[in-house]
């Protein structure tokens, strides 16, 4: 259950990120690396100043307390031409996005 609210949440996020209208926008980066059972991580840049950078580890493996944890990053630039970015973590407390446009 934990693990479906984790990715309906960043679903969400990235919902949210590419809302904006999408032009011609160029990969300049792209990296993806799948460590198998145990996580992964990927990250890209675009030419529009969109980034992402996230990481997924699998703690407890083979355990009743097998769990993920996901730390990452998206940035995007808004219409109005300023950077916003979120970092996050959603592991077994959930969704914890941090960013200096989001309310504490």
């Amino acid at each position: 259950m934990k693990l479906m609210l984790v990715v309906g949440s960043m679903a969400l996020l990235l919902a949210l990120a590419s809302a904006r209208p999408q032009n011609d926008v160029e990969v300049l980066e792209y990296e993806s690396e799948n460590i198998g059972i145990g996580g992964y991580k990927f990250s890209y840049k675009l030419s529009d100043g969109t980034s992402r950078t996230e990481e997924g580890v699998v703690n407890n493996a083979g355990t009743e307390n097998e769990s993920i944890s996901i730390r990452g990053s998206v940035s995007w630039v808004a219409p109005d031409g300023q950077t916003y970015t979120i970092n996050f973590v959603a592991d077994e407390n959930g969704f914890q996005p941090e960013g200096a446009h989001l309310p504490k």
